[in-house]
């Protein structure tokens, strides 16, 4: 039990990435649709590239979306507005009326011929009026340029022409023209009043029961427009994709996907789909493993990658599930971006490819899909250089943006075989798709957060020479300030030669010196006199401060929140070599027997090729500068002598660097250390 335990404790790493690995297929696998793949690729005006093909069973063909939503749009067109006639309403101003004119008409002293006439006036306006009703057209729900409407009368329904219907907006010039010519008696403008009071709407818009009968309507449409047998001929090899024949492909196509599987065909479905997906994922630890090995044995890196990668996935498959016609506003270079922020181009290059590869799986029109995203994700690795620069990201942005215009114009105009039925709402979704990219470095600021990471603008943003903490530098203690900026561009062009991280070495070896702050004129480079305070120390105790600002250092970083792998600089750039100085005057005064732990660095070694640079740049410009009138042969020494010292005391055991690396770096630190020094043979007087 005991050697179980301890091959799982031994093995940890490599058992966490097998269960990070399974975990990422099942959820990218349960993401995916689950229903079948048509096996043929096929596009419109291109010719079909397969045998002969027939239907495997019956099926009907569909209508295209163009063709449903001109039919919606014809049977929204010629649907009928139906409207109320209400004949309680009619009986009850009738009444209202004949009352009041006969009150009125009670009174008076026309004749009973003229009453009479009056009253049959009043009957032939109200009966003409209802005919057909009076309507309130105030609604904005009406359509005033319908010709004929329905109307329901009771149990009754006739269409009738729009005009028919009497308006609110024509009541009183009717009423004028039916009364008489003016100027009018008494009477009779008591009757208009009466009748202009008393005449009520009794139609309206039903909007409820045209709404119903239009959603009726709508409803008996039909999907499909004809039926394809079992072993009907669909297409001849060679044939040209268009027309009839793109439907009936569009259609078992279609078919294919959406059809209810049975448990078996599920099954085998999820088996392919885990076998396919467990390959991609694969493929992208075997690269981890033989070109980043820094990345494949960091759990927290790999993890980060595979997380990246299942968002996507899980970003794509919300949309599809959505509506599918949006998946281009998704910013899938985004990935490689932020993978390239963290660690390279080619990483974040190969893992945007593998994406993309796994995501054709989910999109319709899959081949233009991976194409578009694959060309995008080259020209984001192209372009996108300094991500902290916002000029330089919109720019790029807007590269992006341009190339997939022009690759979504290319593709479309060789399905339709001309530009005129551009999509042009895909404009729009690209468009939208670069604003979205934009959002990349707040994300990387939380990813940075989440994961505990720092990306290389984070460096670039840190090796500002005006952040706070140089600055303080720079003013407590200038001597190592400036001894920091020689050892920074010592490191950097040192790293760039062995194709180590050069913005992070730089960064380190800025801040590595910075817990001699705390006591700068007990460093050399900062004492702008003859006096030296360590005169009044003992050895032990010049050594005890110079050692202590590793660990002044380290407390000073945490506290301004400064990133571990800055941080990791500070520790290591002494490694656990000795004080040496001072160490050999203990030798001095105690006869040779001194105890070396006093005066040696705590630790750790370098464990990185940046780490070991910085631990040989510090070493080789500290040293320089004491020698007094240096030549090229003595400045070669010296780098020839530190660097065999520290190799020679193990310094490097961690560091992962290479003979004929340090022999590099050797060759870079002489060179540069002789342009410092200005060597150059003497000019005559």
């Amino acid at each position: 039990m005991k050697k179980i335990i301890n091959k799982l404790l031994v093995n940890h790493s490599l058992i966490y990435k097998l269960f990070l690995y399974v975990v990422t297929i099942v959820l990218v696998v349960y993401l995916f649709p689950k229903g079948g793949q048509f096996k043929y690729e096929f596009q419109k005006g291109k010719p079909w590239q397969y045998e002969n093909y027939y239907a495997p069973f019956d099926f009907a063909i569909k209508k295209s979306k163009e063709e449903i939503d001109k039919e919606k749009l014809q049977i929204k067109e010629t649907s009928k507005q139906f409207y109320a006639y209400n004949e309680e309403v009619v009986l009850n101003v009738k009444k209202a009326i004949f009352t009041s004119v006969n009150n009125t008409l009670s009174n008076s002293k026309l004749s009973e011929v003229a009453k009479n006439n009056l009253i049959q006036k009043v009957h032939s306006i109200v009966n003409e009026i209802y005919e057909y009703g009076y309507l309130e057209d105030t609604n904005n729900q009406i359509d005033k340029n319908l010709d004929i409407i329905t109307l329901r009368k009771g149990n009754k329904i006739q269409d009738i022409k729009f005009n028919k219907l009497f308006k609110s907006s024509q009541i009183l010039a009717f009423l004028n023209a039916k009364i008489g010519t003016q100027p009018y008696t008494e009477e009779e403008n008591k009757i208009l009043n009466i009748l202009y009071k008393e005449l009520k709407p009794n139609v309206v818009f039903d909007e409820g029961f045209t709404k119903k009968m239009l959603q009726e309507n709508l409803s008996k449409i039909s999907y499909t427009k004809g039926l394809v047998s079992e072993k009907e001929r669909i297409i001849f090899k060679g044939d040209i994709v268009e027309g009839k024949k793109l439907a009936i492909l569009n259609s078992i196509k279609s078919e294919f996907e959406s059809q209810v599987w049975s448990k078996s065909n599920y099954n085998w479905i999820v088996f392919g789909y885990t076998i396919l997906v467990a390959l991609a994922f694969l493929m992208l630890l075997l690269f981890l493993k033989k070109y980043r090995v820094e990345i494949f044995e960091n759990n927290n890196k790999v993890t980060f990658i595979f997380f990246n990668i299942v968002l996507i996935v899980l970003l794509i498959t919300l949309i599809v599930k959505y509506d599918a016609k949006y998946i281009y506003v998704a910013p899938i270079v985004i990935l490689p971006l932020v993978l390239k922020a963290f660690f390279d181009a080619r990483l974040g290059l190969f893992s945007h490819v593998l994406t993309v590869l796994l995501l054709g799986f989910i999109v319709p029109n899959s081949f233009e899909f991976i194409f578009l995203q694959i060309i995008a994700g080259i020209v984001t690795i192209l372009t996108i250089s300094e991500l902290h620069k916002r000029a330089n990201l919109f720019i790029s942005v807007l590269q992006i943006t341009f190339v997939y215009f022009v690759a979504y114009f290319a593709f479309s105009i060789i399905q339709e075989g001309n530009a005129q039925n551009l999509n042009w709402e895909k404009f729009i979704y690209f468009a939208l798709n670069g604003g979205a990219t934009l959002f990349v470095l707040p994300l990387i600021y939380i990813f940075e957060k989440m994961f505990g990471l720092v990306s290389d603008e984070s460096l670039k943003e840190l090796s500002d020479t005006n952040s706070k903490l140089l600055r303080q530098l720079a003013e407590k203690a200038p001597g190592t300030f400036q001894h920091s900026l020689q050892v920074a561009n010592l490191a950097e062009a040192s790293a760039n030669e062995i194709n180590a991280n050069s913005v992070l070495v730089r960064t380190g070896a800025l801040y590595h010196d910075i817990g001699k702050m705390d006591n700068p004129m007990y460093f050399t480079e900062n004492q702008s006199t003859n006096v030296n305070p360590h005169n009044e120390l003992t050895p032990k105790d010049s050594a005890h401060i110079i050692i202590n600002h590793v660990i002044k250092g380290v407390e000073l970083a945490k506290k301004n929140h400064i990133p571990d792998r800055i941080i990791d600089f500070i520790r290591t750039h002494h490694g656990t070599s000795l004080v040496y100085y001072f160490y050999k005057k203990e030798e001095e005064l105690n006869g040779g027997e001194v105890d070396s732990s006093y005066f040696q660095y705590p630790g750790p070694i370098p464990f990185s090729k940046e780490t070991a640079i910085l631990m040989m740049c510090d070493a080789v410009e500290a040293a320089s500068r004491s020698l007094k009138e240096p030549t090229a042969q003595m400045l070669d020494d010296l780098v020839e002598k530190i660097v065999s010292k520290q190799l020679e005391d193990g310094q490097f055991m961690n560091a992962d660097i290479t003979f004929k690396e340090l022999q590099t770096i050797k060759k870079v630190l002489k060179k540069k250390l002789k342009n410092i020094y200005h060597l150059r043979i003497d000019y005559p007087e």
